[in-house]
């Protein structure tokens, strides 16, 4: 078995930045606890827990109301650990899926009770072993009422996806951006071709996350405070601010080099949206419409 990996701050500092009432982070994991959520046979890394009590203290220290709990890929399809968290937050979370594609209407139609509004469709070589677009177009024809599909995807192959998100019969959410190389500045290939993405559909949403992986110092960056990230990523959200949102990403799956303080990554919020009004559609607005639509 190999070494279980801690890829969070065990001490975040508190954030100067103070999120408005209502606050929601918007993309955010849990991980097991493994002896109750077992992870899966196929998990291309292997976290130590990180559970829904953690998160939830987390959240409370760094000044938001609510969370989005996405799927980890080290869960595989069993979305037994998200619905735990969700279950236990008191109607403070909401979630994102990843289901196998033979799911049944009456199985998807059970997350939906458990709070899911999304499945989340993963791209990512190093993290799953195949991506069977068709039947990912098919799951998301069954979706229930008010869902949306959440894509995981990187920069060199968006002109390839284009195709897939086209045919998306529900609103996408693009995690991360689509993972821009944000050295290229907010003028660079990648981003103009991310523009284009959006400009294609009028429900193409966007995570304006993950300054630590997309301006890693290992991976040529500036690293903390991420300075590329602040530069190439605040005009996207002026752009199209009622189509970002934002979150913690913790407890970063998968990270191991450069562990980034959560309190810093809450201070990047005003560096991409300087404005009362843009933060409080980052961060209230916009997630309240994807995940509680009910209560806007």
């Amino acid at each position: 078995m190999p070494d279980r990996i801690t890829s969070w701050h065990p001490a975040p500092s508190r954030p100067r930045f103070a999120p408005p009432a209502g606050a929601v982070d918007a993309h955010c994991h849990v991980f097991g606890p493994m002896a109750a959520f077992p992870f899966s046979a196929k998990a291309k890394y292997l976290p130590d827990d990180a559970g829904p009590e953690m998160l939830f203290a987390l959240r409370d220290h760094l000044g938001f109301a609510r969370n989005v709990i996405v799927q980890a890929s080290c869960h595989g399809t069993d979305n037994a650990a998200t619905l735990n968290a969700i279950a236990k937050s008191g109607g403070k979370a909401r979630g994102v899926a990843v289901v196998d594609p033979a799911i049944s209407d009456a199985e998807l139609a059970a997350l939906h009770d458990g709070g899911i509004r999304g499945v989340r469709f993963n791209f990512l070589k190093r993290l799953v072993d195949a991506a069977p677009r068709d039947k990912f177009l098919e799951v998301a024809s069954r979706l229930p009422s008010s869902w949306h599909v959440v894509i995981y995807f990187e920069a060199d192959i968006l002109d390839e996806m284009r195709e897939f998100i086209a045919a998306l019969p529900v609103p996408v959410v693009v995690d991360h951006m689509g993972r821009p190389d944000v050295r290229q500045g907010p003028d660079g290939d990648d981003m103009r071709a991310f523009r284009s993405l959006l400009d294609s559909r009028e429900d193409i949403w966007f995570k304006a996350t993950c300054p630590d992986r997309l301006d890693a110092r290992l991976e040529g960056g500036m690293g903390d405070p991420w300075d590329n990230f602040a530069a190439a990523v605040a005009p996207l959200v002026a752009d199209y601010p009622d189509r970002a949102l934002w979150g913690t990403d913790w407890p970063h799956p998968n990270m191991q080099d450069e562990i980034p303080d959560e309190g810093h990554i809450v201070d990047m919020i005003p560096r991409i949206a300087p404005t009362p009004e843009l933060q409080h559609k980052l961060l209230v607005t916009n997630p309240m419409r994807l995940y509680w639509p009910e209560e806007v």
